[in-house]
This record gives C-alpha cells, structure tokens and sequence, in this order.
C-alpha cells in the first residue's frame, strides 16, 4: 500500500498504521498538519470493504481537518484516525484501550475525539490510556448537536446569499443521512418551517424521520433528484460526482458530511450549474468548535461554544461574497483562506 505517492497524501507530517491481534484491533493515524497546534480531528469506526479504502478516508479527513480547524479560528492542526472493522461486531473495551495506547504513543501530536459510530462511552475508554482525547462525559461530551446547530446556522447563511432570505420556512430540503448529526440538523430544520426529503440506510430511522417531523422519505439513490431548494449531504462522503450532478435540481447544497465533492473541480461544475456549495469543512465544524473548548487550558464553557458555533453563519457570508467576486469556486476559495492562515502561522 503506497502511502507517499498516495492521490490523497498532502505532504502529511505522519501516518501511524496500528494493528493488534489480541483485541482485533486494524486503524490508521494520520497527522496532517501541527503549524496552527496539536492534530486534533474524530476517530472514525467503518466496516470499510479494503484497506486502501480506510487510508484514502484518513488522509482526506485529516487533511479536511486542517483546513476546518484553521477556517474556524482555533488553535488546532489537522489529524484524524480510522478503526477498520463493523462497529456492530468488533467493539470492546480491550480494542479501544489498545487504540488509545497508540494515540498516546504520538505524545499529544494527535488529539481523538467522536466520529461517525464512535460515543462518548467509548471516548471514556480510550481516556483510560491516553490523556489526548475529547469530548468526554463531564465536559465537551457528544460533538454531534453542535455540528447540526453549526450545519442549520451554514445553511440559513447559504439561503441568506443564494435566495435572500432569513428564513427557511416554506423551502425544501433534501437530506441525505439520518445520523447523530443529520437528525438533529431535520430538527433545526422542521422547528422553522422547512419540508423534508429523507433517506438512511437505516429504515428505522427514517421512520422516526416521518413521524417525528412529516418528513417524505426516497430511496437512498432518489435523494439526488428530488425537486428540493437544498440538498444536504449528511452521510458519508464523496456523493457529489459525476454520476450524482447531472441528476441535482437543488440550488443549494449545504450538509454535514465530510468531503462531500469527490474531486475538488466538481466545486466548479456546481459553480457553473448555478448552485451554491457550502464548504464541508466550513459548515460541519460545529463538533471541533465545541471539542476545542475542552482542550483549552481554561476549560470548556457550553454557552461559549454556542456563540462560536454561531459565527459559521458569518463566515460563510464572507466566503460566499469572496467567491462571487473572485468568480471562483467556494470550496477553492475557502481552502485558499485556509492556506493563508497555515502560512501566517508557519511564518
């Protein structure tokens, strides 16, 4: 498995492959960037189908991370692991101990916290090897609240620049993924009005997704096609390609999901479509926002964190407008930002 000459490696500071037979365990550290302070980015636990999926997953998230982390002002690099294998099947206290002893092996360069099919319980397990791990009970805890808060503040700033609106009552939104953070995000949405197109793998929760808010459910491959003002990617990632646009009819897409364009020129196919795309890294980094709050040497302070979750809203705004004077795509736009804040910080 090339790593060097890997696609998706960006000049990444570190790649730790850790395996252990006694607890099953399979995962891959990657630190991307320390200039702006420790690594810092969500354990992530995924029945992937090979292992060179799980290396093109880490190294795009930490990458991701970095960027997000910059982007959102904190004093935080970029860094994100994977724990390979079916969260239903391998999860044991003995695993996690055993992951947390190889995130401590970094000494700190990495910081863990929640991702998808990872809990605060099993963060609290982790703690027991390692002190460079968040979102533990009895301080930040669940991530996931503030990344929907983060998500539906992202959207009304993309409703606000795209249909100049303040409010998403009466508008449309399509969303893909009914998880920790996507329903949390239909219950932001369906407070204020919105109507919902919802898909999930999971039928129960897109049951619950009808039910609970009046939600329209469509397959999971139906989603992309629905006559919707916003399609909101809140699954996994790489769902904007060139199978998937030709099929969108929404205006916006604005969602939760990380590396939501599969190739970064599709950025500036949706441009030329006339929709406008909310950065992932910029409007999903609710969760590192509220994590951030509990690394820091003062301590966490849940109303603060609201307030810093709020600011997305405003920094969205002020991509949006950069973008459309540049005439450039948002995503380009948005990690340009991002590189120049990585520069300063190195200078």
């Amino acid at each position: 498995m090339a790593v060097f000459n890997h696609p998706e490696f960006d000049n990444h500071e570190q790649v730790v492959f850790c395996s252990d037979e006694s607890t099953g365990l399979k995962a891959i550290i990657a630190i991307h960037n320390t200039a702006l302070g420790p690594a810092t980015g969500g354990c992530r636990m995924w029945d992937y189908a090979a292992d060179e999926e799980a290396l093109v997953d880490v190294l795009r998230l930490s990458r991701g991370m970095t960027y997000k982390n910059a982007m959102a002002g904190l004093a935080l690099g970029g860094g994100k692991s994977v724990i390979i294998g079916d969260a239903k099947k391998i999860k044991s206290e003995a695993l996690f101990r055993k992951f947390g002893q190889f995130v401590h092996s970094v000494s700190g360069r990495y910081i863990s916290a929640e991702d998808v099919n990872i809990t605060t319980a099993d963060i609290m397990m982790i703690s027991k090897e390692t002190p460079y791990v968040a979102g533990k009970e009895g301080a930040s805890g669940n991530p996931s609240p503030f990344t929907a808060l983060g998500c539906y503040k992202g959207i009304k700033a993309a409703v606000k620049h795209k249909l100049g609106l303040d409010s998403v009552e009466g508008l449309t939104v399509a969303v893909q993924g009914l998880g920790s953070v996507g329903f949390y995000l239909c219950e932001h949405l369906h407070n204020e009005g919105a109507k919902l197109i919802v898909t999930d793998i999971n039928p129960d929760s897109v049951a619950r997704a009808v039910a609970q808010f009046g939600a329209t459910a469509v397959g999971l491959d139906e989603i992309y096609s629905q006559q919707a003002d916003i399609y909101a990617p809140c699954a996994l990632g790489a769902t904007i390609n060139d199978q998937t646009i030709p099929q969108l009819k929404c205006k916006i897409i604005a969602g939760c999901a990380n590396n939501q364009l599969k190739e970064s020129r599709h950025g500036d196919i949706l441009r030329q479509m006339g929709i406008l795309y909310a950065p992932d890294y910029v409007i999903n980094a609710g969760g590192i926002i509220n994590v951030s709050l509990e690394i820091r040497p003062e301590g966490y302070n849940a109303d603060e964190s609201t307030a810093k979750v709020n600011q997305i809203y405003h920094t969205l705004l002020n991509l949006f407008e950069r973008a459309e004077r540049e005439q450039k795509p948002t995503n380009e736009v948005a990690d340009l930002i991002a590189q120049e804040i990585i520069r300063n910080a190195r200078g």
